[in-house]
Order: structure tokens, then sequence, then C-alpha cells
């Protein structure tokens, strides 16, 4: 019996268009009702996954920024973190200005950004029909680097790097490796979402990469926090999409990946469900707890 599951946000839990479908509501309501520890674990800021988590009702723990923070929602304070030194992003920021490529800093409760553009855009997009207290807060401002380097009060949990063009995101990847003390996320394949401008759907389409403090995973998060609450590897089912999952799909004892994964990503993962799209987590958990018998791929 799993008794914790963690699930990804983009790609996985939300559909193309940044929503949780009726039907992945219903059936995670259900095992919450079961006593599972629904977990969301998210690259997002810990205000964007804290209106995700509302959504569901009872959750109780999330994490954010790939695993640099995991924050009670009940005593409402973070209980795990591993921030990336402000020293360290002002040279990561460095590097992005010189070399011109488009990046964001994510705090806890904010992406910081100069326009919108890629992953921003969406959030942008997404926060269109929401209320002010469920938008996720993105700030414009003209100097990052001045504005980081005057930031209080708030900790930097990642940042996300991203280009249209393959070979110049290529080159500053080769450069930010060479940063010490930061994880540099390998990811191979572009990013798809859909945003609506007016009655048309434009497809966004980017390379992009999540840069962390070392050391800092999803996995490692999960494996914190069930060790908290004596809850065994084996009672772990993680279900994700990307290569940021990687970890925790490999890991837990039911590691499930979404049909739109990235190949390696099935590869490596137990079972493979239909698409964000096609409610492929309200699938994964039915297999598992409400006994529907769905075939894998």
């Amino acid at each position: 019996m799993y008794k914790l599951i963690s699930i990804d946000l983009d790609g996985t839990l939300l559909n193309s268009y940044g929503k949780i479908s009726d039907k992945n509501k219903e059936i995670l309501k259900k095992a919450q009702e079961a006593g599972i520890e629904i977990v969301l674990a998210s690259g997002r800021s810990l205000n964007s996954v804290k209106n995700l988590a509302n959504e569901l009702g009872d959750s109780h723990y999330i994490i954010c920024g790939n695993g640099s923070l995991i924050y009670d929602l009940q005593k409402e304070e973070i209980i795990y973190d591993k921030f990336i030194d402000k020293k360290k992003a002002l040279q990561i920021i460095e590097i992005c200005e010189q070399n011109s490529i488009y990046y964001n800093v994510y705090t806890e409760n904010m992406v910081i950004a100069k326009t919108l553009e890629n992953n921003v855009l969406f959030y942008h997009q997404e926060n269109a029909n929401k209320p002010e207290s469920k938008k996720t807060k993105i700030n414009l401002v003209d100097n990052i680097y001045e504005y980081v380097r005057n930031l209080e009060n708030e900790n930097i949990l990642k940042f996300t790097i991203s280009d249209k063009n393959n070979i110049i995101f290529n080159s500053i990847i080769r450069k930010l490796r060479e940063i010490r003390n930061i994880d540099v996320l390998d990811v191979a394949h572009m990013s798809r979402k859909i945003i609506k401008a007016g009655t048309e759907e434009v497809s966004l389409e980017y390379f992009y990469t999540e840069i962390t403090n070392d050391g800092v995973d999803k996995w490692y998060a999960i494996k914190w926090l069930i060790e908290e609450l004596g809850i065994g590897i084996d009672n772990v089912m993680a279900i994700g999409d990307n290569v940021n999952d990687k970890l925790m799909i490999e890991n837990a004892g039911m590691g499930v990946a979404m049909g739109n994964s990235d190949p390696k990503i099935k590869e490596i993962a137990d079972k493979v469900v239909h698409d964000n799209n096609e409610d492929g987590v309200a699938e994964a958990i039915e297999m598992s707890f409400l006994g529907t018998g769905v075939k894998t791929t």
C-alpha cells in the first residue's frame, strides 16, 4: 500500500493550459480520503505551488524549486531548505547578462524577469483567469542584477535559462557548468506549452534548463520528508515527465512516467500512463489504489 504520492505539476498534473482536470481532482480527493499523503513536487515558486495545492483541499506538504524547499501547509512554515547563496546568484546573473540569454530568478514567492517570454509568458497567461490571491507573482524589473543584489527577506530557489535557438542555448549551458557548487539540470528536449491569444491558440516552444544549489533534487527532499514521517521508500509513488523528475521516478517504490515524458524518463519508469492532457495522473492512482486494472504502455 502506497502511503505517499509525489506528483510533478507542469507536464504531469497540469494539462497544457496549466489546469488540473476535474478527473484528476476527483481521484486525488479519493486518495486523500484513503489516508494517502499527496505531495506536489514542482520547480515552481512557493506561492504558485501553494495555490495549486489549495485546489486539492487536504494537502499537507509541498516541494518547491525542484527540491529547494519543503513547506508545511498546515503549520505555514518552511521545514527544509537548500537556497542559492546571493553571491552565487549574482555570478549566474552576470554570465546570463554577458551572453544575452533569457533567464528568470525564482524566489520563495515570485519570479523575477525582464520581459514576458517563454515560461514567464505562460505564467502570465495562466494568471489571467485567477483572482489576485492565487496568481503566480511575476516581478518585471529592468536591472535584475541590482534588484537581486538589494533583495532582502526573499530566498532564491532556482534560475530558469531558456532560448528558442538550441545552439545559443547549449553555448550558455557550457559556461554555466563552469560555476562551482551549483546544479545545472540536463534537459535535452524542448518545453511545449499552449496559451490563448484571443480565439487563437499559440504554442510556446523553447529549450530550457534550471539551476539550483548543489545537491538539490525533488527526490532528496522526498527522502528527507519520508524519513521524518516514518514512511518507507517502497510505500512511495512518484509521478512525473521530465529530467527533474528522474531521481524520484527511479528511486520511489513505484515510479510512473507520463505519456508525454522524455523518452529517457519512460525507460526508467515502472509504469507509463497516458499524457497530461488525458488524465495520466488519475490513471496511475486508479491503477494502484482503486483497482481499475489500467493497462500500461
